[in-house]
């Protein structure tokens, strides 16, 4: 790797955020829980938490654009979700708990598309690289979720808030540590841009794929480890579970430029999609399988790691440099955010009414709808992606 390119500081961000969604996601729900919540009120509050993407990372986008600051807003974003994340102390009600999920997930979730940005223009052309960085966060989410999967036998999830405080202080902290990118200090992008190059049929069809695999992933985001505690599941198997599924992350993020160099988008894209399924369907059928619940979460290899991959070049290609910040900001939006929302919100209801396994049959099929749009992704010249980034026939 280029000696320009702060290889450690950007790995160390990675580092702390995904370390903070590795505490969130297994734990949030049974804080909740212990704090007296229903299960339709817990899917309410994780839909908020994701929901804030459809709107925060647009927003920010933007503004990221416009005034070329991108480091500083950046920067912003994280000291207002500390800020507002330590109104948790209060021990809110579900309106608090609402509006302090609302506040705090506003600027956390605008903050890593900008970071995404600043991240590929420091590698420049050297995209292929961007696995090695990326592949920090997953680390960071593994050792948290073990961590505390094991603390948490020991201790009290009432600590939870506490600790989420901490990680935020050091995405604060690693924030500082990053300068902007050589060359980009200034650089103006335009919302006119953003919306001619949005207006290309992969790129539209490539983000409604998006949406609907994350819609498939409410159920495991939200429920998950409450499901599992449901079949007699320990907390240190969960935080288990949960880390199998970033490992096997973390080895495709390593190799997957090899994929790109064998395989097209479409066909990358597809397999990701039906394994999705397949693993949405045997987690509803075998809960107390442990084998099967063991191969389902090593599938998170694919149905996140490659497609992400997959998300990251494309959007490199898809939108140019003026309108880069609004493109993982869409990204952002429409799948994290909207589906990940929508998601969250069907799996409460559908949990509540009808059971969890109920759910995952609910993601499996709309994991298979996502497969059969991925069906029509081209792979002509304009958005064939090759393992550096740049396109090829």
């Amino acid at each position: 790797m280029s000696v320009k390119v702060p290889y450690w500081r950007l790995s160390a961000f990675y580092f702390s955020y995904f370390g903070l969604l590795g505490s969130m996601l297994p734990f949030w729900g049974l804080y909740l829980r212990e704090q007296g919540f229903s299960l339709s009120e817990i899917g309410q509050l994780m839909a908020i938490l994701v929901g804030t993407k459809l709107v925060a990372p647009n927003v920010w986008g933007w503004l990221a654009d416009h005034t070329g600051k991108r480091m500083r807003i950046i920067r912003i974003g994280a000291l207002l979700a500390l800020m507002i994340f330590g109104f948790m102390f209060t021990e809110p009600a579900f309106w608090g708990m609402a509006l302090v999920m609302a506040g705090f997930s506003f600027f956390w979730n605008a903050i890593l598309p900008q970071f995404e940005v600043v991240t590929l223009r420091h590698l420049h052309t050297a995209t292929e690289q961007y696995s090695r960085i990326r592949v920090w966060g997953s680390v960071g989410f593994v050792i948290a979720v073990v961590g505390l999967g094991w603390f948490f036998e020991r201790a009290s999830l009432q600590i939870l808030p506490a600790i989420l405080l901490g990680l935020l202080a050091l995405i604060v902290i690693s924030s500082f540590s990053v300068g902007s990118p050589p060359g980009q200090r200034g650089n103006r992008g335009s919302l006119s841009s953003f919306l001619q190059e949005l207006r290309a049929p992969q790129p539209i069809l490539f983000f409604s794929i998006c949406f609907l695999l994350q819609i498939s992933h409410g159920p495991y985001y939200t429920f998950f480890s409450i499901y599992l505690e449901d079949f007699g599941y320990s907390k240190t198997l969960i935080g288990w579970l949960w880390a199998l599924g970033v490992i096997a992350e973390i080895v495709v993020f390593l190799i997957v430029h090899r994929m790109f160099e064998r395989f097209s988008v479409r066909g990358l894209a597809t397999a990701c999609l039906v394994l999705a399924a397949l693993r949405w369907l045997v987690t509803g059928l075998f809960p107390e399988n442990l084998p099967i619940i063991l191969v389902a979460q090593i599938s998170h290899a694919a149905t996140f790691g490659v497609f992400h991959a997959i998300a990251m070049h494309l959007i490199h290609q898809y939108f140019s440099t003026a309108a880069s910040g609004q493109g993982q900001a869409m990204y952002s939006a429409l799948s994290f955010g909207a589906g990940g929302a929508i998601g969250a919100f069907l799996s409460g209801f559908i949990v509540e009414n009808w059971g969890g396994s109920m759910a995952y049959f609910m993601a499996a099929g709309v994991a298979m709808a996502a497969a059969v749009l991925a069906l029509a992704l081209s792979t002509h010249s304009s958005y064939r992606v090759s393992h550096d980034g740049t396109q090829s026939a």
